[in-house]
């Protein structure tokens, strides 16, 4: 299935992506979409929007879209996605932000089970992902 874009005034404006970069301290418009982030993510294969995507989403204010993905609650914050990027962007943060901007618009969608992962999936995963996504599934 394949989906048509249409960029309009309603996407074009500045208002989420300054919402986002004020809250995660980041800038967003730094991102040239290299795909390195995307490329070293553990859990891109399980995300539906990957995170070199997500920040383009956001650049272009698709907040709707992006806010009801399932890709910001599957990020288990290991931090990769910082460590590959060129630009300095702190990728983590960004995902953070949006998190808390879905939960303060009211929206919540966690998405993630840990027991739904196979074993194999679960073995890669580093430890401090898997404490993340517990301490997410128990709060």
């Amino acid at each position: 299935m394949e989906t048509t874009l249409r960029i309009t005034s309603a996407h074009a404006g500045r208002s989420f992506v300054a919402r986002i970069e004020k809250i995660s301290g980041q800038k967003l418009l730094a991102c040239y979409q290299c795909g390195k982030c995307s490329a070293g993510c553990p859990m891109a294969a399980y995300m539906d929007v990957l995170p070199n995507q997500m920040i383009r989403m956001a650049q272009l204010g698709m907040q709707q879209q992006l806010l009801a993905s399932n890709a910001i609650w599957m990020c288990v914050s290991c931090l990769t996605c910082n460590s590959r990027c060129p630009k300095g962007i702190k990728i983590a943060e960004v995902i953070e932000a949006l998190r808390k901007t879905a939960l303060n618009d009211g929206q919540r969608n966690d998405h993630l089970e840990i027991l739904e992962l196979s074993s194999e999936a679960r073995s890669v995963l580093p430890p401090i992902a898997t404490i993340s996504a517990m301490r997410k599934l128990t709060s």
